[in-house]
């Protein structure tokens, strides 16, 4: 397939705002289950750690599948008057929203355990790998046909990368008032009855920014059907041999693995290891700052150094942040915050322009083939993130029961359970951090000068 350019409105801040609610809305069930689902299954249903971070690993597994399944549906179906990928985001908001829901539902509560496990199982690969996936493959495959300008793509990545950071916010800081309370004797527990509120208020919430990024977003890069069709097989052949897709997925894999475990790991570690879950709170809220002041230098930093050098200089700090933590072993919490902060202040830049990636190695991969396979690639990288995630929620889950973690516990843990945590909320992250700056600097090819070479070739191919 090939691309020329349609002629429709500009390309400007309208399109910015509506893909930046697109991911508000993916993020509103997104953080929640990435923050909160895991503390849900083994304080409120009671289900061993262990066994819920296979359940996470197992799901990715399907979504080796059903992601690339769904980028391949994507790049098949011909596009209407309203787009190629946008229609998805009309189609799949109700039924992505009402998964989420049903994850939370704790009429289980007292059902026997194997209810309980096949309930969790069922809801969150419903959510997860099938619902999920229907609106998560097509609203991140519409960014690369909006524009061919990869100033404007940056634009794109950074508005998605601040939508990100509403939710967070929301869910990030204000939901943890609500989700724990504490007994007469200062232990903190889950509030069972605060699940199913929140999630149905978060679900409300993401339905209206995805038909508000429907109406704001326009499709400008027509997608040529011509030419012989490409099977399945043939694609995911021509995509091993893509080295800008392995070292990218390879980043996602290790990038949001140290990401989501930190943030799931935050929760025991302040309810548990420093007893202060309004520290929590305080840590989210903070978070966001670097992130926010940063946001409008995102475009011109990529512009000047390259999105790959950033990365790299992210992981650096990343690596060195984490590893004091490490060799600290400290017990004051604004310490632990601060250091934290501090070290994600790279990443708050590099995850603002993270998805600008993706269009670079959609435009390699045209370059490299002469074909285009927006959506299968796409469904690659989102495939490496959800195997990011799913290794970090098996790894705390798994980790919880290697240190003795009680589920469900009203007593509190044991010293052993909470440096055990401790030592997982750190030194597991600065491992992953310095992979991703391996991968970037030895595997991912796409540097600034090549990056500007590929929009060189494509531009001329197009007659731009």
């Amino acid at each position: 397939m090939n691309k020329t350019i349609t002629q429709k409105r500009p390309f400007g801040g309208r399109d910015k705002v509506g893909y930046m609610l697109g991911n508000v809305a993916n993020d509103f069930t997104f953080i929640f289950a990435s923050l909160y689902l895991q503390v849900f299954y083994t304080d409120v249903l009671g289900i061993n750690a262990g066994l819920v971070g296979t359940m996470f690993l197992i799901s990715r597994i399907v979504d080796a599948f059903t992601d690339t399944a769904m980028g391949r549906i994507c790049d098949k179906t011909k596009a209407t008057q309203n787009g190629k990928f946008r229609p998805w985001l009309l189609r799949a908001c109700g039924p992505v929203a009402l998964a989420s829901f049903l994850m939370y539902q704790t009429f289980t509560v007292n059902s026997p355990m194997t209810v309980r496990i096949i309930y969790m199982f069922v809801t969150y690969l419903l959510w997860g790998s099938i619902c999920y996936t229907a609106i998560n493959i097509p609203y991140g495959s519409m960014a690369s046909v909006m524009s061919n300008e990869p100033d404007d793509r940056a634009a794109l990545s950074t508005f998605r990368g601040v939508g990100s950071m509403i939710p967070q916010i929301l869910v990030g800081v204000v939901v943890p008032m609500f989700l724990y309370t504490t007994l007469e004797d200062g232990t903190k527990v889950a509030n069972a009855t605060a699940f199913p509120v929140v999630a149905l208020i978060t679900s409300l919430l993401a339905v209206a920014c995805y038909i508000i990024c429907y109406f704001l977003c326009t499709e400008r890069v027509k997608i040529s059907e011509e030419g012989k069709s490409v099977s399945f097989k043939d694609t995911l052949k021509a995509l091993a041999g893509n080295r800008a897709l392995i070292g990218i997925s390879l980043v996602f894999i290790c990038y949001l693995g140290a990401q989501m475990l930190n943030q799931t790991i935050n929760n025991y570690i302040f309810k548990d290891y420093f007893g202060n879950t309004m520290g929590l709170s305080v840590m989210n809220a903070a978070g966001f700052a670097p992130a926010l002041i940063l946001a409008p230098c995102a475009v011109p930093l990529a512009r000047k150094f390259g999105k790959k050098e950033l990365g790299i200089f992210a992981s650096i700090m990343g690596t060195v942040a984490f590893g004091a933590l490490f060799i600290m072993k400290t017990t004051n919490m604004w310490l632990y915050t601060v250091v934290n902060i501090v070290g994600l202040l790279g990443f708050g830049l590099f995850n603002l322009i993270i998805w600008a990636f993706v269009s670079d190695v959609i435009d390699d991969q045209e370059v490299r083939s002469g074909k285009r396979d927006d959506g299968t690639i796409y469904a690659v990288c989102s495939f490496s993130r959800k195997l990011g995630q799913a290794i970090a929620s098996a790894l705390g889950g798994w980790s919880l029961g290697w240190i003795g973690y009680m589920e469900g516990s009203f007593t509190g843990q044991t010293e052993s359970v909470k440096n055990g945590i401790y030592n997982i909320a750190t030194l597991v992250p600065m491992l992953l951090y310095l992979i991703v700056g391996i991968c970037l600097f030895v595997i991912y090819p796409l540097s600034k000068k090549k990056v500007a070479e590929n929009t060189a070739i494509l531009k001329e191919k197009r007659g731009e």
